[in-house]
């Protein structure tokens, strides 16, 4: 059983910074893929960044140049540093885990619990 536990959240001004931590109970070198996801009130959940067990990453344009993921396989983390906050990333982040099934059609997706960021003046 893969758990994941978030850290990190809290509260920040615009134009701040905030670093999220994801610490997988399981080998991350077993997963496909790592990412941080985020889901604000009234909205759906939406990716924010992933990065594969290869290290190649991908960001979503709202955050592009402000938001950094990273990984440590011997820690078994994956990090999302951000940068230049602003208040449309508030949301609940989310540590998201795959493993793609054997025929690579699906793929297995674990979640952490979240984590809160709130960015206000």
């Amino acid at each position: 059983q893969v758990q994941l536990v978030e850290s990190g959240g809290g509260l920040v001004q615009p134009g701040g910074s905030l670093r999220l931590s994801c610490a997988a109970s399981g080998s991350i070198f077993s997963m496909n893929g790592m990412g941080w996801y985020r889901q604000a009130p009234g909205k759906e959940r939406e990716l924010v960044a992933t990065i594969t067990s290869g290290n190649v990453t991908n960001y979503a344009d709202s955050v592009k140049g402000r938001f950094t993921i990273s990984r440590d396989n011997a820690k078994n983390t994956v990090d999302l540093q951000m940068n230049l906050l602003k208040p449309e990333d508030t949301a609940v982040y989310y540590c998201n885990a795959y493993r793609m099934q054997t025929n690579w059609l699906f793929r297995n997706d674990y979640w952490g619990q979240g984590t809160q960021v709130t960015v206000s003046s």
